[in-house]
């Protein structure tokens, strides 16, 4: 059975792990652009691969509830980021890293502006 390199990464927090789409090189009008201008853009997009549990809420306050079921474990409000989603975000906001040939980047749940949830998104970027 083969691993997915990806599923050795564990995301934390409010974190979410995106593939980055690949940049048009060329503009509508078919001039070729250099990378450095592509990378400037304020906003980018990618797929999201991994998102992490969310943002950690403190423990719950004891009550006089004693039927209640008490929870020792962390907690946490979960992300709307699903594995799959396209997601629009903010460039500066993210923190690239390689991993495999890979390009990945970590982005901070806070400078997602959109997600576009389709079934099939991300199978047919990765072919």
């Amino acid at each position: 059975m083969a691993v997915n390199m990806t599923d050795k990464f564990i995301v934390v927090g409010d974190r979410v792990l995106i593939k980055p789409k690949s940049l048009d090189e060329r503009t509508k009008s078919g001039i070729y652009l250099p990378p450095g201008v592509q990378e400037k853009a304020k906003i980018q997009s990618g797929y999201v691969i991994k998102a992490g549990p969310g943002y950690p809420v403190g423990p719950p306050s004891e009550s006089d509830e004693p039927w209640k079921e008490m929870v020792s474990g962390p907690q946490y409000i979960p992300l709307q980021a699903r594995t799959g989603d396209l997601a629009i975000f903010v460039q500066n906001s993210a923190f690239e890293i390689e991993y495999g040939d890979e390009r990945f980047l970590i982005v901070p749940n806070s400078a997602i502006l959109l997600l576009i949830r389709e079934d099939d998104g991300l199978e047919e970027y990765l072919k």
